[in-house]
């Protein structure tokens, strides 16, 4: 009895030092590495740095353009010229040059407000681009977070299957000191050596499962996918969460529903836009230039002249072919299908918090039922021990006891883990997600 207890000892002491070797990862330093590295953040918050960068009165057509204009044009030719006298005039290879340089404004003033139109429309687009940012770190954060207590889950699991391989060699053992004495049978210790084997199948299924799903969650991370490390094992389910305060929350927080409403924004701007061009179009211009010619025949050789220029246009939309009325019409209906996407997406956030609701309640209740099993799942297995050592109960009696307590402890990690499942997506749905 004391051997065992030693073993045991021995086994518990190698797994602490091991997990001391290894780096702790908490689950508060994942999300920082994704939110640092996570390629999809990182492609997002660049969407963003562009929306950002689109917002200019100049972008929006405001701000007038000067252009810097040259044009030098050469020749060589045979020319002839008569006049009216009859004289006439011929040189071979004649040059003909004009030199035209200057700088020039535009600016349109007036086009029925629709360029102050286009200038909000680029300010909610980068609130688009904000919102997009938000939803693609929510997203990222909860499969960091679903990922990070997965394997918590397995490291448990790992731990149960360890428990398991030591109460089989044990069983082994004495099968096989019992049947040195003559109290059993070589069947009792090949049953005991096929069972020992067959844990060890499933341990080593389980650290195969383990260590991709490591992989998987350095994948997330954005870092090197041979990169070690061990996670903490405790789930902590909050089980405060209460329906109707996620709904409010969902309401002001998720992104989807946020980036909808954007969006109805952006149409209505977008019509704006459209209307503007019922208005006429009003622009300046002004400039400075210089023009001069230089020619090898004729009454004259060169000229040279330079000077400011302005003036304005006008012009209005009279008849495009009732385009105009197409277009508002158009625009219309996509402002009216916009406000219907809000409603849709609404009732669909509330449709997915209410059942991811229910389905949180049924897990708590099955992590609470499951842990009392697991507990009186170990008595049973304690007291078949027990018996098993002074041989008062067959072989097959104390293996059925041992798989009892394993699927238990099985079943009470699976039964926590998608209790945090359920909490994480009621929280992702709120935007409630803390990072």
């Amino acid at each position: 009895m004391k051997k065992h207890k030693f073993k045991i000892l021995l086994l518990v002491c190698f797994t602490v030092f091991s997990a001391k070797a290894q780096t702790v990862l908490t689950v508060d330093e994942a999300i920082k590495i994704a939110l640092e590295n996570n390629f999809d953040i990182r492609i997002a918050a660049n969407d963003l740095k562009i929306d950002k960068t689109n917002v200019t009165i100049g972008n929006a057509g405001i701000l007038p353009t000067v252009t810097a204009n040259v044009v030098d044009n050469n020749g060589i030719q045979n020319s002839k010229q008569t006049r009216s006298d009859g004289t006439v005039n011929e040189l071979d290879n004649a040059k003909n040059n004009s030199l035209n340089y200057g700088v020039g404004l535009n600016w349109t003033i007036f086009d029925g407000l629709g360029m102050f139109a286009r200038y909000d429309q680029l300010k909610e687009l980068q609130k688009l681009g904000e919102a997009e940012l938000r939803l693609s770190i929510l997203t990222s954060i909860s499969d960091v977070i679903s990922t990070y207590y997965n394997i918590a889950q397995q490291q448990q699991q790992l731990s149960a299957l360890d428990s398991t391989i030591v109460i089989s060699k044990q069983r082994l053992e004495l099968a096989n000191n019992r049947y040195t004495i003559g109290k059993a049978s070589k069947l009792e210790v090949l049953n005991a050596q096929v069972d020992l084997n067959t844990d060890t199948t499933n341990l080593l299924r389980q650290k195969e499962l383990y260590a991709n799903t490591k992989i998987a969650m350095n994948q997330i991370l954005a870092r090197d996918p041979q990169t070690d490390f061990i996670v903490e094992n405790e789930i902590v389910i909050d089980r405060t969460l209460q329906l109707g305060e996620l709904t409010a929350l969902a309401q002001k927080q998720n992104p989807q529903l946020e980036a909808q409403v954007i969006n109805k924004r952006v149409s209505e701007l977008q019509l704006k836009q459209i209307k503007a061009n019922r208005y006429p179009v009003i622009g300046i211009n002004t400039g400075y230039n210089f023009a001069r010619t230089e020619s090898s025949l004729g009454f004259t050789t060169q000229t040279s002249a330079n000077g400011l220029t302005y003036g304005f246009t006008a012009s209005m939309n009279i008849f495009d072919g009732f385009n105009q009325n197409r277009s508002e019409k158009v625009a219309r209906l996509q402002v009216q299908n916009s406000q219907l996407l809000i409603e849709q997406q609404t009732e669909n956030i509330k449709s997915q918090l209410a059942s991811a609701f229910q389905t949180y309640l049924t897990n708590i209740e099955l992590a609470d039922l499951e842990q009392k099993n697991e507990e009186i799942a170990k008595q049973n297995l304690d007291i078949t021990m027990e018996k098993f050592r002074i041989g008062t109960i067959p072989t097959i009696e104390f293996r059925t006891a041992q798989l009892n307590y394993i699927t238990a402890q099985t079943r009470n990690n699976d039964a926590q883990f998608q209790a945090k499942l359920s909490e994480i997506a009621l929280k992702e749905l709120a935007g409630n997600l803390k990072f």
